[in-house]
């Protein structure tokens, strides 16, 4: 039965069944012609957003009838790892053709913090939003995210990637609405499950907020022509990142591992070491509060060795030496390796000054942040379309890819006799063209239903 969307403003008396969605955005846009346009389509947004996660079912039944692509929204996982994948291509492809000044991007700031943003709030939220997504019904035992509330969400991804390269050209009320509703959106389609269920994933919830924390000051920082405000911004945001990998990746590293092994009849030895674990999220959780109030001092640099060293440490209990068979699996290894190598890095800089220890910040982000995305994407994706958990060949080259990319921006300027310039080309090409390969071989995998046949 059709119902009232909910929130008031100008969608109130709409139905998803009378004039429906689409009507609904016509009106919003009219509407947003007026003398408050960021606020009315605030409005219309958030409104219609509430009104399909309350209608998912009707939505998934709308979408059959209507004949809309099913099987790419019956899952979280499909649209967000399908984006996450050709906007690396497409978002790393813009950055060098803007550092080879063939375009140009007029958004106020430097536009190696277009960069930044684009890579951790297009490519990274895009790969957390799959995983978020297909992961919380698993945590909570309830029913998967799908129909026209995942279309309305890609939709609001979709809108703060347009409008974020346009930032030059665009009113700074509709910038900041469009791209700052993404990460709420998430927070609040997997919210209710967490917190109905009690799962001890909720605190998750905390990292999404606090993501759309720094992108709120993010924004703030373009609006006032802050660099330094943005570029700590996105530090922040990074050090997120990191603190999810290192949550979430101790748990599916080892475990994955441990399932890779039985399976070759090799007896497991994968024993966490409690003070360890512990360690390692304190040590991370400080990196985080030290690089807010004390950023590249001293205190930074010791932090980063603590955590360096401990994750290095967490890491070498996993048996990955054990895994090389399986590449599936030592891309998993190999991604989380990236954390303790950057960590290090870090320290070596702040407090050794070190040249060639200058760009710690790409080895946690091309390195650990990428090289997991895809290491993860490419797992998920078959798993949870019923197929074997085995990579086809061409996929190893995209994992040695995305790994040459990161060790040539990290260390190249310090060891390769080519231009700086040159690197960066070399590298951004190389980092492409390991996405580019997982774009190809996923999108059919991600368009099709499952091999299964069982639902998602």
């Amino acid at each position: 039965m059709p119902g009232k969307l909910p929130g008031g403003g100008p969608c109130a008396s709409a139905t998803v069944h009378g004039i429906g969605v689409p009507g609904c955005l016509s009106l919003c846009h009219r509407r947003a012609a007026g003398p408050r346009p960021a606020v009315e389509l605030a409005r219309c947004g958030w409104t219609v957003f509430r009104a399909l996660v309350g209608h998912e079912r009707d939505g998934r039944e709308a979408m059959k009838t209507a004949g809309v692509g099913l099987t790419l929204f019956a899952y979280g996982f499909r649209p967000f790892f399908l984006l996450a994948g050709w906007f690396a291509v497409v978002g790393l492809g813009g950055w060098l053709l803007i550092f080879q000044g063939r375009m140009t991007w007029s958004g106020g700031l430097p536009v190696t913090l277009w960069h930044g943003h684009e890579m951790l709030f297009g490519f990274v939220t895009a790969a957390i939003a799959g995983f978020m997504l297909t992961a919380v019904p698993s945590w909570t035992g309830t029913r998967g995210f799908g129909g026209w509330p995942l279309v309305a969400l890609v939709a609001l991804w979709l809108a703060g990637r347009v409008v974020f390269a346009m930032a030059g050209s665009v009113p700074y009320g509709i910038l900041a609405v469009l791209e700052l509703t993404f990460l709420p959106a998430l927070a609040a389609m997997i919210a209710p499950a967490l917190l109905r269920s009690r799962n001890r994933n909720t605190k998750l919830l905390l990292v999404l907020l606090a993501l759309w924390a720094a992108d709120v000051v993010f924004m703030t920082g373009l609006r006032r022509g802050d660099a330094a405000l943005s570029g700590a911004s996105l530090t922040f945001a990074l050090n997120l990142v990191l603190l999810l990998i290192t949550v979430i990746g101790g748990r599916i590293v080892p475990a994955f591992t441990a399932n890779a092994l039985r399976q070759r009849s090799h007896e497991p030895i994968l024993r966490a070491v409690p003070w360890l674990e512990r360690l390692v999220i304190l040590a991370m959780v400080a990196l985080l509060v030290i690089d807010v109030v004390l950023p590249m001092t001293t205190w930074a640099g010791v932090i980063a060795v603590l955590a360096g060293l401990a994750q290095a440490a967490r890491l070498s209990r996993w048996n990955g030496q054990h895994t090389l068979a399986e590449p599936i699996v030592w891309i998993l290894h190999l991604a989380y390796a990236w954390l303790p190598v950057g960590l290090l890095l870090k320290a070596a800089f702040l407090l050794g000054g070190f040249s060639w220890a200058a760009f710690w910040m790409h080895a946690l982000g091309a390195g650990a942040t990428a090289t997991m995305i895809l290491a993860v994407m490419s797992r998920a994706s078959l798993g949870h379309t019923g197929r074997e958990l085995r990579v086809p060949p061409i996929m190893t080259v995209s994992y040695l890819m995305v790994t040459l990319a990161a060790a040539l921006r990290v260390f190249g300027p310090a060891v390769l006799p080519f231009a700086y310039g040159q690197l960066i080309t070399i590298a951004g090409l190389l980092w492409m063209a390991s996405f580019l390969v997982f774009a190809l071989v996923y999108t059919p995998i991600l368009l099709r239903p499952r091999v299964d046949g069982k639902p998602g």
